[in-house]
């Protein structure tokens, strides 16, 4: 048995320098753009293992099995879902579908301010919604894309994007986490992120389409724009508060898609923008071969229903997926629990992470029927059928789908590893306990903590479970309230999400700009920081100037 340490050099500065030494080393090799990601990933890991060996005095045994745990988790499940997404859209692409797509969407609007609107916030909410891990960049990546936009803009707008609904992704997970490891009520907790991230979901349509075209291309579309966000924020706190926290993105985000279509019958702007690229510099706008003019012939109900027909199924299937009952059952079927010799139950989480020494579980639980990726992977092998392709076809699309994923999957599942890594050996732990320490401040860097979380994690379920505890345990010594605290954290985090190296692999994998996530990173760095601290900014308002907005709900 061994206990984690989070002082190991006596001095809590140089320790918290210590802890951060993996992370940082991480993110500025892919940052340089001179490293690949995979290779940073490689070695980031071995960077992971050696402070964790010799500087958290970790075991050197423990070090390494966490770090294999972390790799296996890394393919199951988030590369599964990043794999079969993309054999979905070589589905689609082969067959003509996204075409037909392309011109759908095109058919709502051709402006690509509305498109973003439509597709990387409303449509990527949904699938946050339904199925969460990767999803939902994965899929908005790719149709940006395919609709003609830069590399860079299809990518790094979809990791915007895909942030206010994170807090209730795969049917409300984060929140059911969070819930678990503080013994709070999960409605409690989920109805005080409803009265944290509706002002988000006003602000972030704006500041997506302010990041694509500037303050003149944002202004000229802002009735779109606030139909978008309002028709979103609206039904995310009504839900939030007064239903459940598990179908808040799911509801919220079929409402802003039908407001935003309806409202788009009787509005347009008086100039369309066209431009496929970021305003300003976008390095990868060189990279795009010159666009087909969009064929503007109405689609028939036949095509429009045949282009819609992968993404129904889609959607239906993740629903499913994502219940309760269904994963229940199909974990009845087959789940094999692996618990990992000498390591799980094997280390001691202990104070002031927690109120009292807590082992470490480490099981890989290879759930295949319930997987988010196996719902995928049968609704593009049902898709196929129903598109008339052959088995024999099928088999050779994913042969080719699995040469331009392989990289990937091994850069993510590097990333897995250094997350799992850092959480086993408590150096995660060492970085929360340096945010703890700010005192009146804590309402500001308590909300940072939960971004730093889902930024080492790439997960706000695994940043609500890393952190959850420590927040409300700091929180009542502070004497602030523990509901508030605990819902920062998942509300901070979000906000990480697009900061993450794991969700930055999936965004290049699906625009098909794998090597440039150094790129992508840097552009959505500052972006993700300012976002982060006006949620601490929110939550220090709440804690302070406006208690009544975080007075637990009976």
């Amino acid at each position: 048995m061994w206990n984690q340490v989070y002082n190991p050099l006596g001095n809590a500065a140089l320790s918290t320098v210590a802890a951060a030494i993996p992370v940082v080393t991480l993110l500025v090799l892919i940052a340089s753009g001179k490293v690949k990601a995979h290779i940073a990933a490689i070695i980031a890991v071995i960077v992971t293992n050696l402070i964790a060996i010799f500087i958290f005095t970790m075991p050197a045994g423990m070090s390494i099995r966490a770090s294999l745990l972390g790799i296996v988790s890394g393919f199951f499940p988030i590369g599964w879902i990043v794999l079969n997404v993309i054999f979905l859209y070589q589905i689609t692409v082969t067959t003509g579908r996204f075409e037909l797509l392309k011109r759908a969407v095109g058919g709502v609007t051709e402006d690509r301010r509305l498109q973003l609107l439509l597709v990387a916030f409303s449509f990527g909410a949904f699938f946050e919604g339904a199925s969460g891990f990767g999803t939902p960049v994965a899929i908005t990546g790719s149709i940006l894309i395919g609709l003609g936009f830069s590399p860079l803009a299809a990518s790094g707008l979809s990791l915007i994007a895909n942030t206010a609904p994170v807090a209730y992704g795969a049917l409300g997970t984060p929140i059911q986490g969070l819930a678990s490891v503080t013994g709070l009520d999960p409605y409690i907790l989920g109805a005080m992120v409803g009265r944290q991230l509706p002002v988000f979901s006003l602000i972030v349509p704006f500041w997506v389409v302010w990041a694509f075209a500037g303050w003149k291309g944002m202004k000229d579309i802002w009735p779109a724009i606030l139909v978008t966000g309002v028709s979103f924020a609206i039904p995310q706190f009504v839900i939030s508060n007064y239903i459940n926290p598990w179908i808040v993105d799911i509801g919220a985000s079929l409402i802003s898609m039908g407001c935003l279509i309806l409202f788009l019958r009787v509005w347009q702007p008086r100039q369309l923008w066209l431009s496929p690229a970021l305003r300003g510099n976008d390095e990868s706008a060189a990279t795009m071969a010159a666009a087909q003019p969009l064929d503007k012939t109405p689609l028939s109900q036949a095509q429009l229903w045949g282009a819609l027909l992968p993404w129904i199924i889609v959607c239906i299937v993740m629903l499913i997926w994502g219940n309760g009952a269904f994963k229940t059952w199909a974990n009845s079927i087959f789940t094999w629990n692996y618990p990992v010799p000498d390591l799980h139950q094997m280390i001691n989480k202990v104070p002031p992470v927690v109120s009292q020494p807590t082992k470490e579980g480490a099981v890989f639980a290879f759930t295949y029927l319930s997987f988010t990726g196996t719902g995928m992977l049968i609704a593009a092998i049902i898709s196929g059928f129903l598109m008339g392709l052959s088995p024999a076809k099928l088999i050779s699309e994913y042969g080719r789908t699995l040469r331009i994923c392989a990289i990937s999957l091994i850069t993510i599942s590097a990333m897995l590893a250094i997350g799992t890594l850092t959480r086993l050996g408590g150096i995660d732990a060492t970085l929360g306990l340096a945010f703890a320490a700010t005192g009146v401040l804590y309402p500001f860097f308590g909300t940072l903590l939960g971004w730093l979380g889902v930024a080492l994690t790439g997960s706000d379920t695994a940043s609500n479970i890393l952190f959850g505890n420590l927040q409300k345990i700091t929180s009542e010594q502070l004497g602030l309230s523990s509901v508030l605290m605990a819902a920062a954290n998942s509300s901070g985090g979000v906000m990480g999400k697009m900061i993450d190296a794991q969700s930055i692999v999936v965004a290049s994998t699906a625009t098909n700009w794998y090597g440039h996530e150094g790129s992508i990173l840097r552009y959505v760095f500052l972006h993700s920081i300012v976002l982060a601290c006006l949620v601490g900014v929110l939550v220090t308002l709440q804690a302070y100037v406006y208690p009544f907005t975080a007075m637990v709900l009976k």
